[in-house]
């Protein structure tokens, strides 16, 4: 069993091989003076079970390129078998067509990852569960559910809590987490004029006295949450905060957030944290490194992953 990174997210890659008592492979991925990717592996990889993990976040093309060429590499290093580890799968977002002569740039990419030579992919909380379909290899999408749902029950009085969907979309998510905590449910009703803005228009159930915890997969902008904060607070809830799982931030949305009604945000370290979202006072990420290595050693070992589900 091999384990390779790239730059996207090398303390990740560390804690997994931590849990798993194992040695990162040595490789290096470096740049050309005109920007191309190069990557050479250090050890011997022939008839090995390789695992890359490469989540493609900021910068998501730079990334998603040291991802390929480090599968290629691999694959020409005779490599048994290949699996990209994509805690935050990039472009996730595109998955349809949103509006005439537009891409579906989740489908590409994942023709992309098949092509260069990954033989299963292992990823977390997709953005859309039928991106599964968009791969022609075996898909192993794991939840943070169950570790966001341990995590508010250390935390969190459950008597007097509420789970909250900061949209319809979300209700599946946020309902799961609910189900496992044995609370309440309810729903932001949400208007997007247009990309990264939202207005928040009408809170769907009681949060009066409550302690609301909003769930999602992604937070960008922040605009959403910070405006659904508000409208729970408005309605007479207690305290509003938020469990995503990929903590994009991009552009204000950490001071947005450090400046906004939510009491706390925890993310996971899908997404390598800047300096700013680390200092931030009400940001706290969650590891998620024992969850992957279990998925991984899991994997390698031909056995069941299905039970990290539950």
């Amino acid at each position: 069993m091999k384990i390779l990174t790239g730059n996207a997210n090398r303390p990740l890659a560390e804690a997994i091989c931590k849990e798993l008592g194992t040695p990162l492979t040595e490789a290096s991925v470096k740049r050309f003076s005109d920007q191309e990717v190069f990557v050479e592996i250090l050890e011997n990889v022939r008839g090995e079970d390789v695992f890359i993990v490469q989540p493609t976040s900021y910068p998501a093309n730079d990334n998603m390129m040291e991802l390929l060429v480090t599968i290629d590499a691999a694959r020409r290093g005779s490599a048994r078998r290949i699996t990209a580890v994509v805690p935050y799968f990039g472009y996730a977002r595109q998955d349809r067509k949103s509006a005439p002569r537009s891409p579906i740039s989740a489908k590409l990419v994942a023709n992309l990852i098949t092509t260069a030579g990954a033989d299963r992919v292992l990823t977390m909380d997709l953005h859309a569960g039928q991106i599964q379909g968009f791969f022609d290899i075996p898909v192993d999408n794991l939840h943070a559910a169950p570790v966001f749902a341990r995590d508010i029950a250390a935390n969190y009085d459950t008597e007097n809590l509420l789970i909250v969907s900061p949209d319809v979309g979300g209700v599946v998510r946020a309902r799961a987490i609910a189900k496992r905590l044995d609370c309440n449910l309810a729903i932001i009703d949400k208007r997007r004029e247009r990309a990264g803005v939202s207005e928040v228009m009408n809170v769907i159930g009681d949060v009066d006295g409550m302690n609301c915890i909003l769930i999602d997969d992604i937070v960008d902008s922040g605009g959403t949450l910070c405006n659904a904060a508000a409208a729970l607070l408005e309605n007479g809830a207690k305290s509003a905060s938020a469990y995503i799982t990929h903590g994009v931030l991009s552009g204000g949305a950490v001071s947005r957030i450090t400046s906004s009604a939510l009491q706390e945000l925890a993310i996971t370290d899908s997404i390598q944290g800047t300096e700013q979202v680390l200092d931030a006072e009400n940001i706290r990420p969650i590891a998620i490194a024992p969850i992957l290595a279990e998925a991984m050693k899991r994997i390698h070992d031909e056995q069941s992953v299905s039970c990290l589900f539950d």
